[in-house]
């Protein structure tokens, strides 16, 4: 008799562990919703600007600073025999606004190439406040001989960016990883030894 009590309470407590767990997955999308929202890390509630096939907000993001714009000038650099480049020079965003810029790249090999961006800004101090939120910098990318892409980059600079910053270049140097294209040369400082 002891043993089937022992177990009926086994079976009531992790009763109570699944009901738990279920509870907290259940809340789990509205406390990321809440966090998204609070951190202005959420898509929708970062821009209004019109993305094709989106629906239109309701009400409007008062992140927006329209008091003023900045100039956001794409550079694009490759590191081997491909053609890369941005498919606009420059846009005028207001801080909090949420923009898209794609880039094109094309394998003009007669061979499949992996390969990857890393992204630099000037002035330094804007890359802190450059919140991309999609980047074909994040991967690396396999594309077959002659195999021609686009790919987004989506990005808001955050209202704090200093306003004596009117003017942010992103630049992307494109690499092959793991392929014949030697990386890129880096200075190297000469360190003299004591007594040589």
């Amino acid at each position: 008799m002891g043993l089937k009590r022992e177990n009926f309470r086994m079976v009531g407590k992790l009763g109570v562990i699944v009901l738990g767990m279920f509870c907290f997955g259940y809340a789990l999308v509205p406390i990321y919703r809440a966090i998204c929202e609070m951190t202005g890390i959420n898509v929708l509630a970062l821009g209004d600007r019109q993305i094709p096939g989106a629906t239109p907000k309701t009400s409007p993001n008062t992140q927006i600073d329209t008091s003023r714009s900045i100039t956001v000038e794409f550079d694009a650099n490759a590191r081997g025999p491909w053609m890369f480049k941005p498919a606009v020079t420059s846009i005028q965003v207001h801080p909090g606004e949420l923009a898209t810029v794609m880039y094109e790249f094309q394998n003009v090999q007669n061979r499949t190439m992996s390969a990857q961006a890393i992204p630099s800004y000037a002035p330094m101090q804007a890359g802190s406040h450059f919140n991309k939120l999609e980047c074909f910098c994040f991967s690396q990318y396999t594309l077959a001989p002659g195999e021609k892409k686009q790919w987004p980059v989506a990005f808001v600079i955050d209202p704090k960016l200093s306003k004596d910053v009117t003017t942010i270049t992103l630049s992307y140097t494109f690499f092959e990883v793991g392929g014949k294209t030697p990386p890129a040369p880096v200075a190297a400082a000469s360190v003299r030894e004591p007594g040589a």
